[in-house]
């Protein structure tokens, strides 16, 4: 379990990312922090792994302090996946993914025989172990992220907009591989995301966020769809456009749903 408790951020000059802050990352649960530039959400997920230190306040793994933690013993327990993957250009997949693992203390052996596991559990062919980063596509290396946040086992993975980076289609393959690897393994994910389509997909709970970490409202994607805390949510979620207001009727058989500019989206299962 994460908890935050009254976390604020300030920055030399009197800039304040985060204001106050307190949450609860239930165990086992994937949460999701949602907001535009501003909302302090990437700031609130360093804390967590001590990349960013708050002011004042805390932030609580297990009941216990982060800063009384070894910051390198602390992210080295924690998985951790970016934007941009993040991977080491001169390491083959294989050493990229092993390289916590390695640094625990594992042989570098049995760490890269590990890897090509990982390598399938996040849905890529082992084969590709010996590639290097840059003859990767996009989707690729986000998979070899996952792969690499995984290789400890960590009880915590922290997610910074894993898959703003590559295009639609593989970035609805990485969420459906995120909610499987989650079903399987039940981590506790703290992901950060401004794409709220992307966070209702992924989120167990779904916090969203205005500017300075302040929170407008949190529940699960069905609670805040259905009953907006106030305008500035309504406005963020998009509640009144034509893609949230949908219909259904009777098509050959089957129940169609359209959005509200008339467009099939789908079919209702039987």
């Amino acid at each position: 379990m994460i908890e935050f408790e009254s976390v604020s951020k300030s920055y030399p000059g009197g800039a304040q990312a985060v204001n106050n802050f307190s949450l609860v990352v239930p165990s086992h649960r994937t949460v999701v922090l949602v907001g535009s530039s501003g909302s302090g959400k990437t700031t609130l997920l360093r804390m967590v792994n001590r990349m960013v230190d708050p002011t004042s306040g805390r932030v609580l793994i297990d009941g216990d302090d982060v800063r009384d933690r070894d910051p390198v013993a602390l992210r080295r327990s924690i998985g951790y996946v970016l934007q941009s993957g993040g991977l080491l250009p001169h390491r083959t997949v294989l050493d990229n993914i092993a390289t916590v693992p390695v640094l625990n203390g594992t042989p570098r052996r049995q760490a890269r025989q590990a890897a090509f596991g990982l390598l399938e559990r996040v849905g890529m062919d082992p084969a590709l172990g010996s590639r290097y980063p840059s003859e990767l596509s996009g989707g690729q290396q986000q998979r070899v992220g996952v792969a690499r946040a995984l290789a400890s086992d960590p009880n915590i993975l922290l997610m910074d907009e894993p898959f703003g980076a590559v295009d639609p289609i593989v970035r609805r393959e990485l969420q459906d591989e995120l909610r499987r690897l989650q079903t399987a393994l039940g981590k506790t994910i703290l992901f950060v995301t401004h794409d709220i389509d992307e966070a209702f997909r992924l989120g167990d709970e779904v916090v969203v966020l205005r500017e300075g970490g302040v929170i407008a409202q949190q529940g699960s994607p069905q609670e805040i769809l259905s009953n907006p805390a106030d305008e500035f949510v309504r406005e963020f979620i998009g509640i009144d456009t034509a893609d949230r207001q949908l219909t259904t009727d009777e098509v050959g058989g089957r129940t169609v749903v359209f959005d509200g500019d008339g467009r099939p989206v789908g079919v209702m299962a039987s």
